[in-house]
C-alpha cells in the first residue's frame, strides 16, 4: 500500500491524530505526512475541522479511487477490509 494508502487508513483509525502521530504509523517524516493530509484533501478523500488547537479529520467513504484500474470502488468499502476504526467517520 502506497503512504497515501497508509495514511488514510490511520486517520480513518484516528480522526484526532496528530501529525507527528501519524508520520510513526505511515512511516514517513512529519513533513511528508503533511504533504500526504494536503494531498488526500485537495483530491477530496478528507476534510479536516479545526478543534481548538487541534485538527479533526473526516474521511468521505463514499469518496470513489481516481485510478482506473480500481473504477467504481469507493475509499469505505476498503477501509472496513483493513480493520474497524477506532472512532466514527463519516
Amino acid at each position: 500500500m502506497t503512504a497515501h494508502g497508509r495514511a488514510l487508513v490511520a486517520i480513518a483509525q484516528d480522526p484526532d491524530a496528530r501529525m507527528r502521530e501519524l508520520a510513526e504509523v505511515v512511516g514517513v517524516t512529519e513533513r511528508t505526512v503533511q504533504a500526504i493530509v494536503a494531498d488526500l484533501e485537495a483530491a477530496g478523500y478528507v476534510a479536516h475541522t479545526r478543534v481548538g488547537r487541534r485538527n479533526r479529520y473526516t474521511v468521505h467513504l463514499d469518496r470513489p479511487f481516481r485510478h482506473p484500474a480500481q473504477d467504481g470502488h469507493r475509499v469505505g468499502p476498503l477501509l472496513d477490509l483493513l480493520g474497524p476504526p477506532a472512532a466514527e467517520h463519516e
